[in-house]
């Protein structure tokens, strides 16, 4: 007798003891991060082949993928040069004859399966060879043994997945077909039935089982390349809605759970500051302000996201809220990813802190010794009223006394373990988020669902036209020649690098080497080298001789990216650009027009240049708007890596896309909140498997969810 015990099937079972599966076949879905039967039901399709239509060979038509039928009447090794080897297979019907090349192959197998006179069923995308001939290179084939029964893969809408080396399409076909045959009856519905019935929503079973294998008489190739089908909608919809009703929760509650301390806001503090500075403030300023005064306002804590395109006064707007805190008696901070940007912050700040007699701490990394000791204790002390610095400020040995109000900076250089260590400083400060880097609609409603957001939407007055502009290497020489002829006119410039010394591994052309190059070239000209491996008193001196005019040109690696405002600065000179990212380009050409004079941002490209960098050029030269190109960004990178957003806690996306499902977005999040609304805290039963798959889904980012 077996003395083994059955297991009840479950969706979290291994892929290894799948029909057609095994161990080897297991660790090769592995590579393809599929290891439960739950991932494989999330493994859609990435595109659909129609071969439900046959065709003649004389009907054939070059570059559009058809299925025929048809005779093997020669098949064979044939030579392309000297030691090209190719398989090629002559096929026949009554119409006519093509030809099929394979280039990986193994000859007994291909021998075997391509026998004169067999009769087989044949998928692929003709093309035109340099003899004018049609030709299919690696079609898929099908062998007809009884021209009664129709195979498998022909007559059919065919899902074609991603795969990996030593696993081919047949294959996980097969697997996906075994797991739907023996899991589907598993799956649970995790949308609430009024919400189902009132969309119209397929099951959620019936989703999967049609968005493997769909029916070829419901729909077309197109319509699901689109994903505009029923099932796929279905599904796009659960996966927002699942990650909208998370953040709805948090939101929610986050303010039932923690309390902090409601601020009194417009005091002398503010008013002194705002009569010290040189200009005035902005609608858009004036506007965001009066929404983080009503926050502070609230024993709430604030947990609000400022966007602002580069240049339109966050600092401005973090410097008032800063001070609001001060006002109250309360500690504040401003976390910055650099120690460059965060020494620019200090200098700023610090005239105003001076005038108004409020003590004012720098803290980075290169802090040492008794300086760090003294800074660190009048911290603790509470005689620091404002703190700047990197992420060194979530360091254990850090203590506020009394920390009201925290600033990050540059949201997306931090994670949200960082962030979140930063509040833990003090008993819930007022938390306010600002980037430079725009976020598109989609992606802000995803990652910060549950902030309060505002947008700064107006520049100052008086901004120049930045022009920009594209040379490949063998135009570099007149990059710089525009860089001499803004020299002359007194005006300086940028030269930003990826990398401080050349790399064997890389082949970029590094600071240290554009610096010499350009001090060889223009010998008469003062030149800088300015990088993250320099000490900070080196650091700040060259800053303060470049603001001073001193020095021309200052070439840098990308640690000059955010913050840095010399307004007589009207070049900027990108070299490699091809290998920076569309935000970092539109932030380090944030750097110049912000005097009264025109500026150009000049994008030095190498070959060989790929398909996105391209596509980075062209945005570049055609948008100056941080939002435009922050969704042409999202196009070309797409939302899994845009802008740190693998760093927010939140899980990749399997199936929304947040560019092509906007609309369901919307829905979805309407939804979400109307629910959390009705129930906020998902005990009706109705809602329990909703629950449980929000905190599947989302983890330890919503970890409140299990204290309520």
């Amino acid at each position: 007798m077996n003395s083994t015990r059955w297991k009840k099937p479950s969706l979290d079972d291994p892929i290894q003891f799948i029909k057609g599966v095994g161990p080897k076949k297991a660790l090769l879905l592995q590579k393809l991060q599929l290891k439960a039967i739950e991932d494989l039901l999330y493994f859609l399709p990435f595109r659909y082949e129609d071969r439900s239509q046959l065709k003649t060979i004389s009907n054939l038509i070059p570059d559009e993928f058809a299925t025929f039928i048809a005779e093997v009447t020669s098949s064979g090794i044939i030579y392309m040069g000297r030691r090209k080897r190719v398989f090629e297979v002559i096929f026949q019907d009554e119409t006519g004859t093509t030809r099929a090349k394979f280039f990986r192959f193994n000859e007994t197998n291909m021998m075997k399966k391509f026998q004169t006179g067999e009769k087989l069923i044949v998928f692929g995308k003709p093309t035109v060879n340099k003899r004018n001939q049609l030709e299919i290179v690696h079609p898929d084939t099908e062998r007809i043994t009884d021209e009664t029964t129709v195979p498998l893969e022909i007559g059919k809408i065919v899902p074609v997945y991603h795969t990996t080396e030593g696993l081919h399409q047949k294959s996980i076909r097969n697997i996906l077909n075994n797991v739907l045959e023996k899991y589907l009856p598993l799956v649970e519905e995790v949308i609430p039935e009024d919400l189902l019935l009132r969309h119209k929503f397929l099951s959620r079973s019936e989703a999967f089982n049609q968005v493997h294998f769909p029916a070829s008489e419901d729909h077309t190739a197109k319509d699901l390349a689109k994903f505009k089908t029923p099932a796929q909608k279905r599904l796009i919809f659960e996966e927002l809605f699942l990650i909208q009703t998370g953040l709805a929760f948090k939101k929610k509650h986050a303010g039932e759970i923690q309390t902090g301390t409601a601020f009194k806001t417009r005091g002398d503090l503010i008013k002194h500051f705002i009569n010290l500075l040189p200009f005035q403030l902005t609608k858009a300023q004036k506007r965001v302000l009066a929404d983080i005064m009503e926050d502070l306002e609230k024993e709430k804590p604030m947990n609000r996201l400022i966007q602002g395109d580069v240049g339109c006064g966050k600092t401005i707007v973090a410097l008032i809220t800063l001070f609001t805190g001060v006002d109250n008696e309360k500690q504040t901070a401003l976390m910055v990813p650099t120690e460059i940007l965060a020494e620019q912050h200090y200098l700023n700040i610090r005239p105003y802190c001076d005038a108004l007699g409020i003590e004012l701490a720098l803290v980075t990394g290169t802090l040492k010794g008794k300086e760090r000791e003294a800074v660190y204790q009048d911290i603790e002390s509470g005689k620091t009223r404002i703190t700047i610095g990197t992420h060194s400020l979530v360091q254990k040995e850090i203590k506020f006394k009394n920390l009201g109000l925290a600033v990050v900076d540059e949201q997306h250089r931090f994670g949200v373990l960082q962030r979140e260590a930063l509040g833990k400083k003090g008993n819930n400060p007022h938390l306010l988020i600002m980037t430079a880097t725009p976020i598109p609609r989609s992606l802000a409603l995803t990652i910060y669902g549950d902030m309060d957001v505002s947008l700064l939407d107006e520049f100052p007055p008086g901004r120049q036209l930045i022009t920009t502009q594209v040379f490949y290497e063998k135009q570099q020489d007149k990059a710089y020649e525009l860089m001499e002829s803004q020299i002359k006119l007194g005006r300086q410039a940028f030269v930003v690098c990826p990398l401080i010394e050349e790399s064997e591994l890389m082949d970029l052309k590094a600071a240290v080497t554009i610096f010499e190059s350009i001090q060889e070239r223009f010998p008469e000209l003062s030149v800088c080298l300015i990088h993250g491996k320099l000490k900070k008193e080196e650091r700040q001196k060259i800053m303060a001789r470049f603001l001073k005019k001193e020095i021309k040109v200052l070439v840098s690696t990308t640690v000059i990216e955010v913050g840095i405002d010399i307004p007589n600065a009207t070049v900027m000179i990108i070299e490699h650009a091809e290998r920076f990212g569309l935000a970092q380009l539109h932030q380090l050409r944030g750097r110049v027009g912000r005097g009264k004079h025109a500026s150009h941002c000049l994008l030095v490209s190498y070959f060989p240049i790929s398909e996105e960098g391209k596509a980075r050029m062209r945005a570049m030269q055609t948008s100056r708007d941080g939002f435009d190109i922050a969704e042409e960004d999202l196009k070309i990178r797409g939302p899994g890596d845009f802008m740190g957003t693998r760093q927010s806690g939140l899980p990749i996306l399997k199936i929304a896309n947040l560019i092509r499902d906007i609309k369901i977005l919307d829905v979805a999040r309407k939804e979400a909140f109307a629910l959390i609304d009705r129930d906020p805290n998902l005990k009706n039963s109705e809602n329990q498997l909703l629950k449980n798959a929000v905190q599947r889904l989302l983890g330890n980012h919503l970890s409140l969810m299990e204290t309520i």
